[in-house]
């Protein structure tokens, strides 16, 4: 059974994803996410007027007359959600967890989608998958996936981006758009250290569309102007003290996050995956718009 807090928090998503997806973002994801290109429809007999390149060659000459090859275009897609559920995403400063806000996210896309007659699935995933919901379409489908990614308690804390990746390579076979979200904040990684995803991405980049969303909250970079603090880290549960009423503390604290929020930006873009960084404190129907609008100025 599901608390009514969780209650009252899909059914707000669920009203006011639908209601931005209907006004705001009509027709912008359409025009930039179509079909996966065309398929094959049938062989018939040529006719006065069609294409000489169209005609099959090897049909033609079986047959003893001229046949062509007849194609039509894909209009329906699949979108994938993975969804990070790790303990990091337990963190907010503002009136949403950095959880809550890729939650939004993911159901603003699922409304898209289905608004364009597409299916849609989701991975949930911590340190390896925790669930998956195979893609479909319709309403119910969407309130469906909605429900899990709210209620969803996962089993671990960690993150492994990767292990979601080659799980979607292994569930898809065919090209697929898919949204990963998360904030890219992986256990014993140092700040400073190169984040590299091309290597880690490579094959799934290939075949299909990704396309990241980089979750964050302002309050995770800065301490507040305290004393000792304890703080804990929400993935592996280890302890640090920090002296937050120290100047140089706090300083060097917001200088390792920014380089490890630009370490993760800039990993994304070597590995020629879209970046779109979202804000707990952002209006997320408003920050896809951006990204779609961008997105088809650059395919023009």
């Amino acid at each position: 059974m599901l608390s009514p807090d969780i209650i009252k928090k899909i059914k707000k998503i669920h009203i006011k994803a639908g209601r931005r997806v209907n006004t705001l973002m009509a027709g912008q994801y359409k025009s930039v996410f179509r079909g996966s290109g065309i398929e094959f429809e049938e062989v018939r007999e040529y006719v006065p007027g069609d294409e000489v390149k169209s005609i099959d060659w090897k049909v033609s000459a079986r047959m003893g007359r001229p046949f062509v090859k007849r194609y039509k275009e894909e209009r329906e897609q699949v979108v994938m959600l993975l969804l990070d559920m790790s303990g990091s995403g337990l963190f907010g400063t503002s009136d949403a967890l950095k959880r809550e806000t890729a939650a939004e996210v993911a159901s603003i896309l699922a409304f898209n989608a289905i608004r364009n007659n597409d299916k849609v699935g989701a991975i949930l995933f911590t340190e390896g998958v925790e669930k998956y919901i195979p893609p479909q379409k319709g309403s119910a489908h969407v309130w469906r996936v909605i429900r899990e990614m709210f209620s969803f308690r996962p089993s671990q804390s960690g993150t492994d981006l990767k292990i979601a990746v080659d799980y979607l390579g292994r569930v898809r076979r065919k090209r697929t758009t898919a949204f990963l979200i998360s904030d890219f904040l992986v256990q014993n990684r140092r700040p400073d250290a190169p984040f590299d995803l091309a290597r880690a991405f490579r094959s799934a980049s290939m075949r299909h569309e990704l396309i990241a969303v980089v979750v964050s909250d302002p309050g995770e970079f800065r301490l507040p102007e305290t004393g000792i603090l304890l703080v804990e880290d929400a993935e592996t549960g280890a302890l640090y003290h920090l002296d937050g009423s120290d100047r140089k503390t706090r300083e060097r604290y917001e200088t390792l996050k920014r380089r490890e929020y630009a370490g993760i930006l800039g990993g994304l873009k070597r590995a020629r995956i879209d970046a779109i960084p979202m804000e707990t404190t952002s209006d997320a129907a408003d920050v896809l718009t951006r990204y779609f609008r961008i997105r088809e100025r650059r395919k023009r």
